[in-house]
Protein backbone atom coordinates (compact mmCIF):
# COMPACT_ATOMS: atom_id res chain seq x y z
CA UNK A 1 0.00 0.00 0.00
CA UNK A 2 3.04 2.09 1.09
CA UNK A 3 4.46 1.71 -2.80
CA UNK A 4 1.00 2.49 -4.10
CA UNK A 5 0.55 6.03 -2.73
CA UNK A 6 3.85 6.38 -3.86
CA UNK A 7 2.38 6.17 -7.51
CA UNK A 8 -0.91 8.26 -6.64
CA UNK A 9 1.29 11.38 -5.05
CA UNK A 10 3.89 11.11 -8.07
CA UNK A 11 0.55 11.64 -10.84
CA UNK A 12 -0.86 14.17 -8.29
CA UNK A 13 -3.73 11.81 -6.85
CA UNK A 14 -5.29 12.36 -3.46
CA UNK A 15 -6.86 9.10 -2.28
CA UNK A 16 -9.66 9.59 -0.22
CA UNK A 17 -10.84 5.99 -0.63
CA UNK A 18 -10.01 2.85 -1.37
CA UNK A 19 -12.12 -0.29 -2.65
CA UNK A 20 -11.33 -3.94 -3.60
CA UNK A 21 -12.20 -5.53 -6.74
CA UNK A 22 -11.41 -8.80 -7.63
CA UNK A 23 -7.73 -7.98 -8.62
CA UNK A 24 -8.00 -4.24 -8.90
CA UNK A 25 -8.45 -1.55 -6.54
CA UNK A 26 -10.60 1.51 -7.09
CA UNK A 27 -9.14 4.61 -5.76
CA UNK A 28 -11.63 7.55 -5.06
CA UNK A 29 -9.71 11.22 -5.56
CA UNK A 30 -10.21 14.42 -5.30
CA UNK A 31 -9.99 14.18 -9.12
CA UNK A 32 -12.37 11.47 -9.66
CA UNK A 33 -12.17 7.74 -9.61
CA UNK A 34 -9.63 5.74 -10.90
CA UNK A 35 -8.69 1.79 -11.29
CA UNK A 36 -4.94 0.76 -10.35
CA UNK A 37 -3.97 -2.70 -10.97
CA UNK A 38 -0.31 -4.37 -10.36
CA UNK A 39 1.55 -4.33 -13.37
CA UNK A 40 2.85 -8.06 -14.46
CA UNK A 41 4.19 -6.76 -17.79
CA UNK A 42 5.11 -3.64 -19.90
CA UNK A 43 2.25 -3.17 -22.47
CA UNK A 44 4.25 0.40 -23.67
CA UNK A 45 4.20 -1.56 -27.32
CA UNK A 46 1.18 -2.89 -27.63
CA UNK A 47 -1.04 0.56 -26.27
CA UNK A 48 1.45 2.75 -29.08
CA UNK A 49 0.74 0.15 -31.97
CA UNK A 50 -3.09 0.32 -31.18
CA UNK A 51 -2.82 3.53 -30.92
CA UNK A 52 -1.24 4.32 -34.02
CA UNK A 53 -3.90 2.22 -35.80
CA UNK A 54 -6.50 4.44 -34.10
CA UNK A 55 -7.90 1.68 -32.13
CA UNK A 56 -8.99 3.56 -29.05
CA UNK A 57 -11.49 1.44 -27.43
CA UNK A 58 -9.06 0.69 -24.15
CA UNK A 59 -9.35 2.85 -20.95
CA UNK A 60 -6.33 5.84 -21.10
CA UNK A 61 -3.33 4.83 -18.77
CA UNK A 62 -2.89 8.14 -16.80
CA UNK A 63 0.14 7.26 -15.33
CA UNK A 64 4.12 6.82 -16.78
CA UNK A 65 4.92 3.15 -17.96
CA UNK A 66 7.94 2.51 -15.48
CA UNK A 67 5.60 2.36 -12.29
CA UNK A 68 5.03 -0.82 -10.78
CA UNK A 69 1.39 -0.17 -11.17
CA UNK A 70 -1.17 0.85 -13.75
CA UNK A 71 -3.57 3.44 -13.30
CA UNK A 72 -6.46 4.00 -15.67
CA UNK A 73 -9.97 6.14 -15.53
CA UNK A 74 -12.62 4.61 -14.29
CA UNK A 75 -15.63 3.91 -16.48
CA UNK A 76 -18.84 3.35 -15.74
CA UNK A 77 -20.53 0.06 -17.69
CA UNK A 78 -23.84 0.27 -18.91
CA UNK A 79 -26.29 -2.30 -17.47
CA UNK A 80 -27.43 -4.16 -20.95
CA UNK A 81 -28.26 -7.64 -20.95
CA UNK A 82 -25.34 -9.94 -21.59
CA UNK A 83 -26.68 -11.38 -24.41
CA UNK A 84 -26.52 -8.44 -26.46
CA UNK A 85 -23.38 -7.27 -24.61
CA UNK A 86 -21.37 -10.37 -25.90
CA UNK A 87 -22.25 -9.28 -29.53
CA UNK A 88 -20.81 -5.81 -29.32
CA UNK A 89 -17.66 -7.34 -27.79
CA UNK A 90 -17.09 -9.49 -30.93
CA UNK A 91 -18.23 -6.31 -33.13
CA UNK A 92 -14.77 -4.95 -31.46
CA UNK A 93 -12.86 -7.59 -31.47
CA UNK A 94 -13.53 -8.22 -34.93
CA UNK A 95 -12.58 -4.29 -35.14
CA UNK A 96 -9.26 -4.62 -33.35
CA UNK A 97 -8.59 -7.84 -35.30
CA UNK A 98 -9.00 -5.52 -38.87
CA UNK A 99 -6.81 -3.04 -37.54
CA UNK A 100 -3.77 -4.18 -36.63
CA UNK A 101 -4.19 -7.64 -39.35
CA UNK A 102 -0.37 -7.83 -41.12
CA UNK A 103 1.31 -10.49 -42.70
CA UNK A 104 4.84 -12.68 -41.85
CA UNK A 105 6.61 -15.21 -43.81
CA UNK A 106 6.37 -18.76 -42.39
CA UNK A 107 8.35 -21.81 -43.47
CA UNK A 108 6.89 -25.05 -43.07
CA UNK A 109 8.73 -26.02 -40.12
CA UNK A 110 6.45 -23.15 -37.96
CA UNK A 111 3.39 -25.06 -39.00
CA UNK A 112 4.62 -28.30 -38.76
CA UNK A 113 5.81 -27.52 -34.88
CA UNK A 114 2.21 -27.22 -34.36
CA UNK A 115 0.72 -29.82 -35.87
CA UNK A 116 3.06 -31.82 -34.23
CA UNK A 117 1.85 -30.68 -30.93
CA UNK A 118 -1.34 -31.18 -32.19
CA UNK A 119 -0.82 -34.60 -32.54
CA UNK A 120 0.98 -35.45 -29.56
CA UNK A 121 -1.90 -33.54 -27.59
CA UNK A 122 -4.98 -36.24 -29.55
CA UNK A 123 -2.68 -39.00 -28.43
CA UNK A 124 -1.95 -38.22 -25.02
CA UNK A 125 -5.65 -37.71 -24.48
CA UNK A 126 -6.50 -41.24 -25.99
CA UNK A 127 -4.13 -42.63 -24.31
CA UNK A 128 -5.33 -40.78 -20.77
CA UNK A 129 -9.06 -41.35 -20.99
CA UNK A 130 -8.03 -45.13 -21.58
CA UNK A 131 -6.00 -46.01 -18.72
CA UNK A 132 -8.58 -43.84 -17.09
CA UNK A 133 -11.76 -46.00 -18.18
CA UNK A 134 -9.70 -49.21 -17.89
CA UNK A 135 -9.48 -47.97 -14.15
CA UNK A 136 -12.83 -47.17 -13.84
CA UNK A 137 -14.73 -50.12 -15.43
CA UNK A 138 -12.68 -52.58 -13.07
CA UNK A 139 -14.08 -51.50 -10.16
CA UNK A 140 -17.10 -53.19 -8.65
CA UNK A 141 -18.99 -49.88 -8.16
CA UNK A 142 -18.82 -46.42 -9.61
CA UNK A 143 -19.21 -42.93 -8.16
CA UNK A 144 -21.12 -40.61 -9.68
CA UNK A 145 -18.76 -39.06 -11.65
CA UNK A 146 -17.20 -42.03 -12.66
CA UNK A 147 -20.46 -42.95 -14.55
CA UNK A 148 -20.87 -39.73 -15.54
CA UNK A 149 -17.95 -40.35 -17.54
CA UNK A 150 -18.36 -43.96 -18.57
CA UNK A 151 -21.44 -43.61 -20.11
CA UNK A 152 -19.80 -40.41 -22.68
CA UNK A 153 -16.51 -42.49 -23.33
CA UNK A 154 -17.55 -42.98 -26.43
CA UNK A 155 -17.68 -39.81 -27.52
CA UNK A 156 -14.61 -38.76 -26.18
CA UNK A 157 -12.71 -41.18 -28.17
CA UNK A 158 -15.06 -40.42 -31.59
CA UNK A 159 -14.36 -36.79 -30.77
CA UNK A 160 -10.53 -37.71 -30.58
CA UNK A 161 -10.88 -40.05 -34.14
CA UNK A 162 -12.12 -37.36 -35.94
CA UNK A 163 -9.44 -34.83 -34.78
CA UNK A 164 -6.62 -36.60 -36.02
CA UNK A 165 -7.99 -37.10 -39.50
CA UNK A 166 -8.88 -32.94 -39.25
CA UNK A 167 -5.21 -31.99 -37.96
CA UNK A 168 -3.65 -33.84 -40.98
CA UNK A 169 -6.22 -32.16 -43.31
CA UNK A 170 -5.28 -29.03 -42.16
CA UNK A 171 -2.04 -29.28 -42.41
CA UNK A 172 -2.42 -30.86 -46.11
CA UNK A 173 -3.71 -27.30 -46.56
CA UNK A 174 -1.22 -24.95 -44.29
CA UNK A 175 2.42 -26.96 -45.28
CA UNK A 176 2.79 -25.05 -48.71
CA UNK A 177 1.75 -21.62 -47.05
CA UNK A 178 4.89 -18.74 -46.95
CA UNK A 179 2.62 -16.03 -44.89
CA UNK A 180 0.77 -16.40 -41.68
CA UNK A 181 -1.71 -13.48 -41.32
CA UNK A 182 -1.21 -11.96 -37.79
CA UNK A 183 -3.13 -9.07 -35.37
CA UNK A 184 -3.14 -7.53 -31.97
CA UNK A 185 -4.77 -10.62 -29.74
CA UNK A 186 -6.51 -9.20 -26.27
CA UNK A 187 -5.66 -12.74 -25.03
CA UNK A 188 -8.17 -12.27 -22.17
CA UNK A 189 -11.12 -11.83 -23.64
CA UNK A 190 -14.47 -12.51 -21.09
CA UNK A 191 -17.83 -10.42 -20.49
CA UNK A 192 -16.19 -8.83 -17.76
CA UNK A 193 -13.11 -7.11 -19.11
CA UNK A 194 -15.84 -5.30 -21.78
CA UNK A 195 -17.35 -1.98 -20.77
CA UNK A 196 -20.34 -0.91 -22.17
CA UNK A 197 -20.40 3.03 -22.63
CA UNK A 198 -21.10 5.94 -25.05
CA UNK A 199 -17.95 4.66 -26.60
CA UNK A 200 -17.19 0.63 -25.49
CA UNK A 201 -13.90 -0.61 -23.94
CA UNK A 202 -11.77 -3.62 -23.06
CA UNK A 203 -9.99 -3.89 -20.18
CA UNK A 204 -7.16 -6.10 -18.92
CA UNK A 205 -4.31 -6.41 -21.72
CA UNK A 206 -1.92 -7.83 -19.40
CA UNK A 207 -1.67 -11.21 -21.75
CA UNK A 208 -2.08 -9.39 -24.84
CA UNK A 209 0.10 -10.44 -27.80
CA UNK A 210 0.98 -10.77 -31.59
CA UNK A 211 -0.07 -13.93 -32.92
CA UNK A 212 -2.89 -15.43 -35.49
CA UNK A 213 -6.21 -13.82 -34.80
CA UNK A 214 -9.12 -17.33 -33.65
CA UNK A 215 -6.95 -17.16 -30.36
CA UNK A 216 -8.75 -14.61 -29.47
CA UNK A 217 -12.18 -16.18 -30.38
CA UNK A 218 -11.38 -19.41 -28.98
CA UNK A 219 -10.37 -18.31 -25.68
CA UNK A 220 -13.63 -16.48 -25.50
CA UNK A 221 -15.36 -19.67 -26.40
CA UNK A 222 -13.38 -21.28 -23.41
CA UNK A 223 -14.64 -19.13 -21.06
CA UNK A 224 -18.43 -18.07 -22.32
CA UNK A 225 -19.39 -21.77 -25.05
CA UNK A 226 -22.07 -23.02 -22.69
CA UNK A 227 -23.54 -19.34 -21.90
CA UNK A 228 -24.41 -18.55 -25.19
CA UNK A 229 -25.24 -19.48 -28.56
CA UNK A 230 -21.67 -19.06 -30.19
CA UNK A 231 -22.92 -19.75 -33.15
CA UNK A 232 -24.63 -16.23 -33.85
CA UNK A 233 -21.42 -14.46 -32.44
CA UNK A 234 -19.06 -16.26 -34.49
CA UNK A 235 -20.82 -15.90 -37.56
CA UNK A 236 -21.14 -11.69 -36.38
CA UNK A 237 -17.52 -12.05 -36.20
CA UNK A 238 -17.10 -13.72 -39.52
CA UNK A 239 -19.00 -10.84 -41.12
CA UNK A 240 -16.91 -8.25 -40.22
CA UNK A 241 -13.38 -10.70 -40.50
CA UNK A 242 -13.73 -13.38 -42.40
CA UNK A 243 -11.72 -16.41 -41.81
CA UNK A 244 -9.50 -18.38 -43.76
CA UNK A 245 -10.36 -22.10 -44.56
CA UNK A 246 -7.00 -23.40 -42.29
CA UNK A 247 -7.48 -20.28 -39.38
CA UNK A 248 -11.02 -21.63 -39.34
CA UNK A 249 -10.81 -25.33 -39.20
CA UNK A 250 -7.99 -24.93 -36.56
CA UNK A 251 -10.03 -23.00 -34.87
CA UNK A 252 -12.79 -25.92 -34.75
CA UNK A 253 -10.01 -28.30 -33.83
CA UNK A 254 -8.76 -26.17 -30.91
CA UNK A 255 -12.05 -25.83 -29.30
CA UNK A 256 -13.14 -29.31 -30.19
CA UNK A 257 -10.06 -31.16 -28.23
CA UNK A 258 -12.07 -32.37 -25.18
CA UNK A 259 -10.04 -31.07 -21.72
CA UNK A 260 -8.27 -33.56 -19.26
CA UNK A 261 -10.94 -34.08 -16.28
CA UNK A 262 -9.13 -35.23 -12.85
CA UNK A 263 -10.93 -36.41 -10.17
CA UNK A 264 -9.04 -34.60 -7.45
CA UNK A 265 -12.06 -32.87 -6.00
CA UNK A 266 -15.27 -33.63 -3.90
CA UNK A 267 -17.41 -35.98 -5.41
CA UNK A 268 -19.78 -33.05 -5.92
CA UNK A 269 -16.92 -31.20 -7.93
CA UNK A 270 -15.51 -34.33 -9.69
CA UNK A 271 -19.69 -34.71 -10.97
CA UNK A 272 -20.07 -31.14 -11.72
CA UNK A 273 -16.99 -30.71 -14.43
CA UNK A 274 -17.27 -34.28 -15.70
CA UNK A 275 -20.86 -32.82 -16.49
CA UNK A 276 -19.68 -29.48 -17.49
CA UNK A 277 -16.87 -31.21 -19.86
CA UNK A 278 -19.79 -33.41 -21.44
CA UNK A 279 -21.82 -30.56 -21.94
CA UNK A 280 -19.14 -28.64 -23.56
CA UNK A 281 -18.20 -31.52 -26.11
CA UNK A 282 -22.05 -32.36 -27.04
CA UNK A 283 -22.56 -28.19 -27.35
CA UNK A 284 -19.37 -27.62 -29.42
CA UNK A 285 -20.38 -30.31 -31.95
CA UNK A 286 -23.50 -28.34 -32.36
CA UNK A 287 -22.04 -25.76 -33.02
CA UNK A 288 -19.16 -26.84 -35.75
CA UNK A 289 -21.81 -29.67 -37.42
CA UNK A 290 -23.22 -27.47 -40.23
CA UNK A 291 -20.00 -26.52 -41.34
CA UNK A 292 -18.99 -29.96 -42.45
CA UNK A 293 -22.48 -30.91 -43.35
CA UNK A 294 -21.97 -31.15 -47.51
CA UNK A 295 -23.63 -27.52 -47.87
CA UNK A 296 -21.64 -26.14 -45.05
CA UNK A 297 -18.25 -27.23 -46.86
CA UNK A 298 -19.72 -25.93 -50.49
CA UNK A 299 -20.93 -22.48 -48.94
CA UNK A 300 -17.28 -21.79 -47.00
CA UNK A 301 -14.71 -23.12 -49.72
CA UNK A 302 -14.19 -19.93 -50.80
CA UNK A 303 -12.79 -18.57 -47.72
Amino acid sequence: MFRLNEVLKKNNLKPRKYTKRDSVMLVSTDSGRYVVKERTRDNQFIYDYLKSRSFDYMPMVVNCYSDDYEITKYIESFDIPDEQKILDLIDLVALLHNKTTHYREVTEDDYKEIYEDLKNNVEYLYTYYMDLITLIESKVYMSPSEYVLARNISKIFSDLDFLNDEIDKWYDIVKEKKKKRLVVLHNNLELDHFIVNKQNFLTSWDKSKIDIPIFDIYKLYLRHGLDFDFAEIFRRYERNYPLSIDERKLFFILILLPPKVEFNKSEYENTREVGKMIDFIYKTEMFVSPYYSEKGEKDNAYK
